[in-house]
């Protein structure tokens, strides 16, 4: 077999095992900490997830972030270094989530939020091209909650906020 013919053997054989590499799913979700009455029912779900996607098996790695913004990130470092992962699903909150956009863009590793805060897409640049979130924006909810009270003739209301990203959202 000639040099050319071997390469090209070789080429096509690298070309088939690729085409049938495991996808290697990242998640990290809080589910521990202040935040787990929604990352226990996330991480429940995770389990609920497809083990094959388009005839390619598909592996779940699933860390908790114990709802901590630093934990967050140190969790998104390692699904992507060490585990290699293609994509990843979390965080649960917000603040968790804004923190992984940097880690995610360096990367240039996709990343779908569990959190709503429109912050964590907008505005659309080099590093947020990289971020995607499921949940509707905070404003479609509060809209909401402030039309049923006013259609429940609500005359008073008072907001307890903090300083974080859902606050100002």
């Amino acid at each position: 077999m000639t040099l050319k013919k071997t390469l090209t053997a070789l080429a096509a054989l690298v070309a088939a095992s690729l085409a049938h590499a495991d996808v290697n799913v990242g998640v990290t979700l809080s589910a521990t900490g202040p935040a787990d009455s929604l990352g226990i029912p996330e991480k429940n779900t995770i389990a609920l997830m497809p083990t094959t996607i388009g005839g390619e098996k598909v592996n779940y790695i699933v860390l908790d972030d114990a709802s901590d913004t630093t934990t967050a990130v140190s969790n998104t470092r390692k699904l992507i270094t060490e585990n290699k992962v293609d994509i990843v699903l979390g965080s649960t909150v917000t603040p968790n989530a804004l923190a992984m956009i940097d880690v995610a863009a360096e990367a240039k590793v996709p990343v779908i939020s569990l959190a709503a805060s429109s912050r964590i897409v907008d505005p659309v640049d080099d590093k947020r091209r990289w971020i995607f979130k499921t949940p509707q924006n905070d404003i479609m909810m509060a809209l909401a909650i402030a039309s049923h009270m006013s259609d429940a003739g609500v005359k008073t209301v008072g907001f307890i906020g903090f300083a974080d990203a859902y606050s100002e959202g």
